[in-house]
């Protein structure tokens, strides 16, 4: 008995031991993350990324705020556009995909191919540029970011599986009833899926988060970009000074390349995009496990 009990601390100690390391694993890179976006560039250069820097320096935050309200706008758009444009899209989908696990539904073998289909064949770059600039006069618009990647075939397939995993006795007795069909979705399976539908959420969210093509296709504006958009044209504009200054010396007195810290603004650009979503993932995380289990297992 007590080589047994034995036996089983070993076993927890291996095993929490196991997880910690992987937790450091992972933390520590975010962590350098951090700090590399506090280094000044010289010493970047001369010792490398540290946990550690010898001088903490916020130049490179400094550089990125030289006109805040390029920040701001772009933060309020990419935060607009991932709200609004979430719930729209998980409303869309669902809608979509909760008639098609409808086994009454006379056509919801075909429409799912139709669906599917679209995920191995698509029209092409060019052909969608046309549709949504010149047809449907999303150009310059706020409505690109919101329609054009309104629903996800391989996201609606998901909520569709989950759906079918509800007992049909729930909605015929609805139905029994008086109650229709959107109020059957609406009161009935919403607060059924909630697990699916944080993940789908999460997955909308965080793609909607990081948008920068839809921008750089649809966009001219500078009142309409993104943040992830926003902060690689002005990486791609410091580089530019400084590839510039590289290849015309005498052109350094009007200037100062040390004002442009390129290597530790790759950094602090990371911490300023990713930072909200890391905030937000917790809140979605005690549903994310059961999400990403949707159909693998039939109960």
């Amino acid at each position: 008995m007590v080589e047994n009990k034995k036996k089983v601390v070993l076993e927890q100690i291996l095993v929490n031991g196991y997880f910690i390391l992987c937790c450091v694993l992972f933390v520590i890179p975010m962590l350098l993350v951090i700090t590399s976006s506090f280094m000044q560039d010289n010493e970047i250069r001369m010792q490398g990324y540290r946990l550690f820097p010898s001088v903490w320096s916020t130049e490179a935050y400094s550089y990125l705020f030289r006109l805040p309200q390029r920040i701001i706008n772009a933060y309020r758009i990419t935060t607009f556009t991932s709200v609004v444009g979430t719930i729209m899209s998980v409303l869309t989908m669902g809608l979509v995909a909760y008639p098609l696990s409808r086994r009454d539904f006379a056509y919801r073998n075909a429409i799912t191919w139709f669906i599917f289909l679209t995920m191995l064949f698509s029209g092409g770059l060019i052909p969608s540029f046309i549709i949504n600039t010149q047809i449907l006069g999303l150009r310059d618009s706020i409505w690109a970011y919101l329609l054009i990647p309104l629903a996800s075939a391989f996201l609606i397939i998901v909520m569709r599986t989950f759906f079918q995993q509800l007992p049909s006795e729930l909605v015929e007795s609805a139905k029994i009833d008086g109650a229709g069909e959107l109020r059957i979705f609406f009161t009935i399976i919403i607060p059924l899926s909630k697990p699916v539908i944080a993940t789908v959420s999460l997955f909308v969210l965080l793609g909607r988060w990081n948008e920068w093509m839809l921008t750089l296709l649809y966009i001219t504006n500078e009142d309409l970009f993104t943040l992830q958009f926003l902060l690689q044209r002005i990486l791609g504009e410091a580089e530019f000074v400084r590839n510039f200054l590289a290849n015309f010396p005498g052109a350094t007195h009007m200037i100062d390349t040390r004002s442009i810290p390129s290597l530790s603004m790759r950094y602090a650009m990371t911490v300023l995009a990713a930072g909200p979503m890391l905030v937000i993932f917790p809140f979605f995380q005690k549903y994310f496990a059961a999400g990403l289990t949707i159909g693998a297992v039939k109960g």
